[in-house]
């Protein structure tokens, strides 16, 4: 069985007559798309060569009919591309920063938190106060009620041990020592 479709001479005037302005139509429906418009304006002269019996409806001119399955055809194919997410080429994903490994750091809070949770309660409270909490040596001395003194010398014993309980992490506790005293000796002068 084969179908009717309309001739390839009355769908070439169909062309000329209406091509430009449908484009024009469509290039507004696509918020400027050229390439969007073309396909569009392919798709709808595909329809009018599958629908011959258009030619024959009561209309003065095939404009109307063309313009209406158009626009059908631009609101078919936003909502299709709303309805599936957005494809990323390769060179998007090229570009796109890599994510840091939240395993690793979930790992190393979970390390310090142990070894913090083996110091002594009064050393403790002073790296929470300094490290967790940002205070300084002299708020920290005077949230916990205890000389300046006291403070920066739990902190850096407090240190000290940590470096011991944390094998792998020596290096950046000496660093974290070194940059302790340095504030605790700067926050109190």
């Amino acid at each position: 069985m084969t179908t009717a479709t309309t001739d390839e001479r009355d769908l070439a005037q169909l062309q000329r007559e209406h091509g430009s302005a449908l484009f024009h139509f469509l290039l507004g429906l696509t918020f400027g798309d050229r390439q969007r418009a073309e396909d569009l304006l392919q798709e709808t002269l595909v329809r009018a060569w599958q629908h011959p019996e258009a030619f024959d409806a009561p209309y003065d001119s095939m404009r109307p009919w063309l313009f209406t399955v158009a626009r059908r055809l631009a609101i078919d194919a936003r909502r299709s591309r709303q309805a599936r997410p957005t494809e990323v080429s390769d060179a998007v994903l090229e570009s796109a920063p890599a994510q840091d490994d939240t395993a690793d750091s979930a790992v190393h809070a979970l390390d310090v938190r142990e070894a913090v949770s083996t110091l002594s309660p009064e050393h403790r409270a002073v790296l929470v106060q300094i490290y967790f909490r940002g205070l300084s040596v002299g708020e920290t001395a005077q949230a916990l009620g205890i000389p300046a003194g006291t403070v920066k010398s739990r902190s850096y014993y407090a240190l000290r041990l940590l470096s011991r309980n944390l094998p792998g992490y020596s290096s950046r506790s000496s660093t974290l020592s070194s940059a302790s005293r340095d504030t605790a000796s700067a926050t109190s002068t």
